[in-house]
């Protein structure tokens, strides 16, 4: 399907009640064009979201490697690329990578420096000062650094490896390689051994910056086992058409350098990063050293340091070797699956088996709701035309640098398989050109897959990582040998998932009221109070969530039981906000109740936030009941005047006054008609009321801490009654950011209320800030700002119970699928 270009919102594209927010413009653009419209501003180094063309999901697309950076200066997005360049300092660097790498440009011993978030650390080349550079693509080459030995160090999107080249057995009697040692430095980062021999930078909170794994080194005896393969064969192969294998070894093997890594029958070792305040250093195997097999030279000893973002992909090689963060090789096809042997007469290698290994992060999928996901990689070289079957399993642990095929995760669970053959070209008949392949778990043939409902786990929160493997089904069969580039990717189709409404109350001056204890019901004096509550997602859901509120009032009868309020005999228990429509995630609704209260009656109401996408349905828990009761003789809502030096909140400003300590002036004022004797009042950081005789007094009022302060503040009528409550905001200094009252903001922000004639009234503009008091219902961090204001309506429908199937050979994940919760006492 097409992909229409993404869509980033101006101020003509918003709606006349609100303005519309990105990926709400982008579902529109996607419903009308019949394509997916990215929302750019969702974009990130690794990660891509759509606005589905059923105007109501989004779809995620997470690679395994970076498919973007940013460019120079931060402005706009470029294509990675790790080639090098001088740049003006004389500092040599990739031209455009995620993680700012620097080598020296020679004449100095400052060896290379990595930073991504002003976080960095260094390394210097303690054998003197370095020559200029040879630049190889992404690699600078400094040349005899030692006698006889050449220092590589090569450029990837995250990071850096660092290559001695020890080019001939005398080179290797060198003292200097009997340890060898760099400087170390670093900025805003603690840099310590890892338990797996490794090296681990973490910040001042103890998350992972930068990681290494142990260094390696190895000799160069596998490259000679090779046997050779002549000229004659070679183009007998490219050759090759027809139904029947093609029998070419051309681009079999990995096309990587030597540098890269070792070739099977290689001697290698692995060697432990040691670090202490100052220095790294690594000792290099003895044994390899003391080799005078000219075969076995060059030798190469290989430190490399990357970014430690959550997502990381490996190749695991049965002889022990794995190539973590693996490039897809100087020819552009990748790394092979499966075994590298001999096949129809001609050479691949030497029989070893290899599998591919990609690890996601769950930072994306966290609070999504997900309907469906895919596996996709390119496969640009299969060994014959013939299909062979490609198994992708999830794996029950997770890959570090350091997993080798001895401690590599278990099996776990079959995601799917396909029967692949992809990359020969015209050698097959019809031409296979290189392809992108996909997994999933809903073709027909195949119905009991498990790949979604295991995505679905992962944005749950049941794996900290989704670690998946591509191997072949028959690793005994050379002919099912295929090679894969690194850029896989997870894509999902997903809908914010709904967390239970926060701030749910009746509407009172600028704030709103919920007693919680029945026994206590909150009085009021209107028998069509307006009641509030903002809608929530599970954190990580925001993104383009579809959301209503359903709101719920029942009346308690004289026996003790509590009845729906309904507007009409055959509605149902709850109603729907907006009734048409839908709205985002952290959107203030507010309604009236579906029908005219009862005076001297007691009600409760609770609210849930639902969301919708492509037939998708899902409920919140409910909230807390609202116990309250009308009154019209009890005394309404009082009037509060503010004096110096604190005033009032509007829905259009909050102007910050005064600061802690400092107090206010603020007079009590009884609603019209009203004759009271006394006053109690309270701010959101007091326990208990405080009350105060008189009809009309003045107060004197400090705020104990800074930011926005709630004052409830209600009257006493001469029998004794308590009345209605009002709340003002006031803002004692600029709201502290770490206020665990205040919601996240959202973009546009407009109003609008709903009544029973769904009459919308005239949207005020801005948004103000939340006082500092804890909600009554649970909500997410302190991050959370000021909430948008709903503006449509729409009816809701019920969700119904999604199917799941039972898996025939494999082990099923538990799964989440389910049928949506329903309102209590609703009917759906």
């Amino acid at each position: 399907m097409g992909v229409t270009p993404g869509y980033a919102p101006t101020a003509a594209a918003a709606t006349a009640q609100v303005p519309a927010s990105e990926s709400d413009e982008a579902l529109k653009a996607a419903a009308e064009s019949g394509k997916p419209v990215e929302v750019l501003g969702e974009r990130t180094e690794s990660t891509t979201t759509f606005a589905n063309p059923d105007g109501k999901s989004f779809r995620l697309d997470q690679s395994a490697v970076p498919v973007r950076v940013k460019a120079k200066g931060g402005a706009g997005w470029v294509t990675p690329d790790a080639t090098l360049e001088v740049r003006p300092d004389g500092t040599v660097g990739p031209k455009a990578a995620v993680a700012g790498v620097g080598f020296s440009g020679g004449r100095d011993s400052s060896l290379v420096t990595i930073e991504h978030g002003g976080r960095s650390m260094s390394l210097g080349w303690q054998g003197g000062t370095l020559p200029k550079p040879v630049l190889d693509g992404d690699s600078a080459v400094y040349q005899e650094v030692l006698p006889g030995v050449d220092l590589r160090m090569t450029a990837t999107l995250k990071g850096f490896r660092e290559v001695l080249v020890v080019k001939t057995p005398e080179a290797a009697k060198n003292p200097k390689l009997q340890r060898v040692e760099f400087d170390l430095a670093a900025k805003e980062v603690q840099l310590n051994p890892a338990k797996d021999g490794g090296l681990s930078a973490t910040d001042a909170n103890g998350k992972p910056v930068f990681k290494a794994p142990p260094a390696l080194m190895w000799d160069s005896k596998g490259l000679s086992a090779a046997p050779a393969i002549s000229a004659k064969d070679r183009m007998a192969a490219a050759k090759s058409e027809g139904g029947h294998p093609a029998k070419a070894p051309v681009g079999a093997e990995s096309g990587g350098r030597p540098a890269d890594g070792p070739a099977f029958g290689s001697g290698a070792a692995n060697m432990p990063v040691q670090v202490d305040a100052d220095s790294l250093a690594v000792v290099p195997d003895s044994a390899l050293l003391k080799q005078t097999d000219p075969a076995a030279f060059p030798l190469y000893i290989d430190p490399s340091v990357a970014l430690d973002d959550g997502t990381e992909h490996t190749a695991l090689r049965n002889d022990g070797v794995s190539f973590w963060n693996w490039d897809n090789d100087s020819d552009g096809q990748g790394k092979g699956m499966g075994k590298c042997g001999s096949w129809g007469g001609y050479y691949c290698g030497p029989g070893y088996v290899q599998r591919l290994y990609f690890e996601f992060s769950p930072s994306k999928l966290a609070g999504k709701e997900v309907l469906a996901a895919r596996f996709r990689v390119t496969e640009p070289w299969a060994f014959q035309c013939e299909l062979r079957n490609v198994w992708l399993v999830r794996m029950d642990g997770e890959i570090s640098p350091s997993t080798t095929w001895g401690n590599k995760p278990n099996y776990a669970d079959l995601m799917g398989d396909r029967w692949l053959s992809a990359g020969r070209g015209s050698a097959c008949d019809p031409n296979s050109p290189a392809a992108t392949v996909e997994f999933s778990d809903n073709l027909p043939d195949e119905p009991d897959e498990n790949l979604t409902p295991t995505v679905r786990d992962f944005a749950n929160g049941r794996y900290n990582r989704l670690n998946l493997e591509l191997r072949a089904e028959d690793e005994s069969d050379t002919a099912a040998w295929k090679r894969f580039r690194n850029d896989a990717a997870l894509s999902v189709d997903y809908m914010g998932k709904p967390n239970t409404p926060i701030y749910v109350g009746l509407v009172t001056g600028t704030g709103e009221i919920c007693s919680n204890d029945a026994a206590k019901p909150t009085v009021i004096s209107d028998p069509t109070p307006a009641m509030t509550a903002i809608t929530e997602t599970v954190w990580g859901g925001e993104s383009g969530a579809q959301l209503r509120i359903l709101m719920q009032t029942e009346k308690k009868e004289t026996n003790g039981s509590w009845t729906a309020i309904k507007a009409n005999a055959g509605d149902t228990d709850y109603i729907s906000r907006p009734s048409s429509g839908y709205v985002g995630d952290n959107v203030k609704v507010t309604s009236d109740p579906p029908a005219t209260l009862t005076d001297g009656t007691q009600y409760r109401f609770r609210t849930w936030t639902r969301s919708y996408a492509n037939g998708n349905e899902r409920t919140s828990n409910p909230s807390a009941d609202c116990y309250f009761k009308v009154d019209s003789s009890a005394p309404k809502a009082p009037a509060v005047t503010f004096g110096s030096p604190y005033s009032a909140c509007t829905s259009t400003a909050c102007v910050a006054a005064g600061k802690p300590g400092t107090p206010g002036q603020f007079t009590f004022t009884p609603a019209s008609g009203d004759t009271v004797t006394a006053f109690q009042y309270k701010l959101s950081t007091d326990t208990a009321w405080t009350e105060i005789a008189g009809s009309n007094p003045t107060v004197s009022i400090t705020p104990p801490v800074s930011g926005t302060m709630k004052l409830s503040v209600k009257a006493k009528d001469s029998v004794g009654r308590w009345g209605a409550t009002k709340i003002v905001d006031f803002p004692a200094t600029p709201r502290a950011p770490s206020s665990p009252r205040a919601p996240r903001s959202r973009p546009g922000a407009g109003t609008s209320t709903w009544s029973r004639t769904s009459t919308a009234t005239p949207p005020p503009t801005g948004t103000r800030p939340r006082p500092t008091t804890m909600p009554r219902t649970p909500t997410r961090p302190s991050s959370r700002r000021t909430p948008a204001v709903a503006t449509s309506t729409r009816s809701a429908t019920a969700s119904a119970p999604t199917p799941s199937s039972a898996g025939r050979h494999r082990t099923r994940s538990s799964s989440t699928t389910r049928s949506a919760a329903s309102p209590r006492a609703a009917t759906t």
